[in-house]
């Protein structure tokens, strides 16, 4: 990944983070902790867990 993509995936990485309902995503399967979202031109989809306020990354697609 190109470094300037890279500091803006990082960038929207953060904000994905900190609101991980927002930032366009939408839940996988009718699961809503479940979800997917595209940051800067890659596909991401993660599992959110609000117990212990974790986002986890189990997913990435970049092209």
């Amino acid at each position: 990944m190109p470094p300037t993509q890279r500091s803006a995936f990082d960038a929207g990485m953060l904000d994905l983070a900190a609101a991980p309902y927002g930032m366009g995503s939408a839940p996988v399967k009718d699961d809503p902790d479940r979800r997917e979202a595209t940051v800067s031109d890659v596909v991401v989809r993660y599992y959110v867990s609000n117990a212990v306020l974790t986002v986890t990354v189990v997913r990435v697609i970049y092209f």
